[in-house]
């Protein structure tokens, strides 16, 4: 009797807690856990600010409206609840795609249609792509065209948006295809270590592309032409020099044919670096205030901090890509996640699929440690705008792109902690004041 016991014990064990039962345990608990921590998040962000909507803070009485403090709280209130809904509808869809199937009937459709091989392959990732962006259609049109219209932020028409979609989905398809063969192709021909080669043509193309956006693929969706202001072309063309950087150009993005957000940026490395401002940030600040926005800029660069978030992605691609090769090889790896692997077929595209999906549920609970390092670069940034620029024109104008954006002045501090990847504006204000002014 007692070698039967242990003999059931030791199936139960085996049978109940094998690799790909854990994977299952472990995924759903990570998925669960992060739903409920994002959804409190979530309602911690919504309920402070609603509390805090009546009354604008003490830093700002002198330079925010009420109106103007009420319609940012209403904005990030509504984007949160939004963001709710968003949040159960991507649970439940991760949740379809994985456990509960559709990844593996799709790929066992396309099997049955094409047989195994590349094409099967490609056919799948890109059916996965075409339905994930359909279902994410209706969203994307909400939050333009609801969302972002009640708060006059939205400029596109439908015929734009349109435009858009059909230009973003054919660089996709041009782009994203070849890539894809590439490294399908790579971790069939290659051996075990084709991970390596991988990370390799990944990390390669991402530095093709920081070297063609500027020219080729940006300015098919925005017209760029060359800053104009002679005053502040010499005041930032003077403040480069000054801080040892050189640029291809200074442009101006017709940005307000899309949003009344405004924004500027660097774009590029090398000979292609090109200094880009929104012309909504143009008409919004003032010469000197744009200046010191480019400053800030530039101490992103002084402080290293590209070159540091670039190490640091390929980095953690290199060791994804590490992951993936070993996970590929185990075919627990795909029943514990709910799909059917081949037989007999290659099932390098749907290890791709299935990673890529199942990750960020993991990778959700370290989200504080990436945003709490850009914002500590964001000071940084902002100390050395004050040493090359006025001090108080960067304040000005960074109230008033809170302002104009309408980011909240009372967020919660969890949920700052948790998402923000920028100061709010009373630590960021306060911190510039004791700095010394250039």
């Amino acid at each position: 009797m007692a070698h039967i016991v242990a003999d059931g014990l030791n199936y139960w064990h085996m049978s109940d807690f094998s690799p790909q039962s854990w994977l299952t345990l472990a995924f759903a608990v990570a998925l669960l856990l992060g739903l409920a921590m994002r959804l409190w998040l979530a309602t911690r962000q919504i309920r402070h600010v609603a509390q805090n909507r009546h009354t604008v803070p003490t830093p700002f009485v002198n330079t925010i409206t009420l109106a103007a403090h009420q319609k940012a709280a209403d904005y990030t209130i509504t984007k949160a609840r939004f963001g709710l809904l968003e949040l159960a509808m991507g649970t439940a869809l991760l949740l379809g795609w994985t456990l509960l199937g559709g990844l593996s009937f799709l790929n066992q459709t396309l099997l049955g249609w094409l047989g195994g091989g590349m094409a099967q392959q490609l056919a799948l990732l890109t059916g996965f792509a075409l339905i994930s962006g359909l279902l994410d259609l209706p969203a994307a049109l909400y939050q333009t065209f609801v969302i972002e219209e009640r708060y006059g932020f939205n400029k596109m028409t439908v015929k734009l948006w349109l435009a858009d979609l059909v230009k973003s989905s054919l660089v996709g398809v041009l782009i994203g295809l070849p890539l894809a063969a590439l490294i399908l192709w790579l971790m069939e021909a290659t051996g075990p270590l084709w991970w390596l080669w991988a990370w390799s043509v990944w990390s390669g193309f991402n530095l093709l592309l920081m070297l063609i956006y500027p020219t080729f693929i940006a300015p098919l969706f925005n017209s760029f032409k060359p800053l104009e202001d002679e005053s502040l072309k010499t005041r930032v063309t003077a403040l480069m020099q000054r801080c040892g950087f050189a640029a291809k150009g200074f442009f101006v993005m017709d940005g307000s044919k899309r949003s009344g957000h405004g924004n500027a940026y660097f774009t590029g490395f090398g000979a292609s670096r090109r200094v880009v401002f929104f012309d909504t940030l143009l008409a919004k600040l003032s010469v000197a205030e744009v200046e010191a926005v480019l400053a800030h800029e530039l101490g992103h660069f002084k402080r290293k901090h590209i070159v540091k978030r670039m190490v640091a992605l390929f980095a953690l691609s290199l060791v994804g890509f590490a992951l993936l090769g070993w996970l590929s090889g185990h075919t627990w790896f795909f029943t514990g996640l709910g799909v059917e692997p081949n037989l007999g077929a290659p099932n390098n595209a749907l290890a791709l699929l299935l990673f890529i999906m199942v990750i960020p549920a993991f990778a959700q609970f370290i989200t504080p440690l990436f945003s709490q390092l850009s914002r500590k670069h964001e000071f940084e940034a902002d100390a050395y705008a004050v040493e090359q620029a006025n001090g108080s024109d960067l304040s000005n104008a960074l109230l008033k792109l809170y302002e104009d954006n309408a980011s909240t002045l009372t967020p919660d501090p969890m949920y700052v902690k948790f998402y923000y990847s920028h100061p709010p504006a009373s630590e960021r204000l306060a911190r510039m004041a004791a700095l010394p002014t250039a």
